[in-house]
């Protein structure tokens, strides 16, 4: 599938997925700028031909605003988003704290947010947003409401927006994965069955297939990602 010429931003790009989709797009032919809160890459994530931008809080509407806006003075345009930036955490309301509703909303939906409205000045006809959203989003379970009411946040989000810009012909989907085959997700669950679960190559190909030329009649689309879960 070729993204040649596509301007793409990617936030949360120094992680598992983020990573695997920058060297996707840049494969596929695409400009890529890699952006995450850390400051750099961990040891051994390869982002070779990518525009870094480490450091950034894009919970934050000014940080997200000042990536966003180096991000396209760097690729010379923008057009497409891709909001990976996320993380989570397992916690019983009982033995939780309220704090971590706040933070999983936070890192979770508000980036996607940020990062989504300092995009908007400048994609245009044809632009893409992609978000990644959790296919438990659709049936939470015990000790992850928090996770799980961030990420109904995020597929409501693409809903919303999808509906706000068809109008302009951008498009914004959300890929809805079961469990990522990531290092920590291993290490929380050893006993798991690895080879069930989605490859970040994976699930990639499916974000460059909404990124693509192809996907153009596809919006406000939450397509599960399972693998064999």
């Amino acid at each position: 599938m070729s993204l040649a010429g596509k301007r793409i931003a990617v936030t949360g790009a120094f992680g598992t997925l983020g990573a695997a989709v920058v060297q996707a797009a840049l494969h596929a032919g695409a400009t890529v700028a890699a952006i995450d809160r850390a400051d750099a890459p961990p040891a051994g994530v390869d982002l070779a031909g990518a525009h870094r931008f480490g450091g950034i809080d894009l919970a934050e509407a000014a940080s997200a605003k000042n990536a966003i806006d180096a991000a396209v003075k760097e690729l010379g345009g923008l057009d497409a988003l891709v909001n990976i930036a996320g993380t989570f955490r397992w916690e019983t309301l009982a033995e939780g704290k309220l704090e971590t509703w706040d933070f999983l909303y936070r890192v979770n939906l508000r980036t996607a947010v940020a990062a989504s409205q300092a995009a908007l000045a400048h994609l245009r006809e044809g632009g893409r947003i992609v978000n990644v959203g959790a296919l438990s989003a659709l049936k939470a379970g015990a000790g992850v409401g928090a996770y799980t009411a961030s990420k109904s946040g995020v597929m409501r989000f693409t809903e919303a927006l999808a509906e706000e810009l068809k109008e302009r012909d951008i498009t914004v989907n959300a890929v809805l994965p079961s469990i990522i085959d990531t290092p920590p997700n291993r290490k929380d669950m050893p006993k798991a069955d690895f080879g069930k679960w989605v490859k970040p190559r994976q699930l990639a190909d499916v974000i460059l297939f909404l990124l693509s030329d192809q996907a153009a009649a596809v919006t406000g689309a939450l397509i599960p990602v399972v693998g064999r879960v």
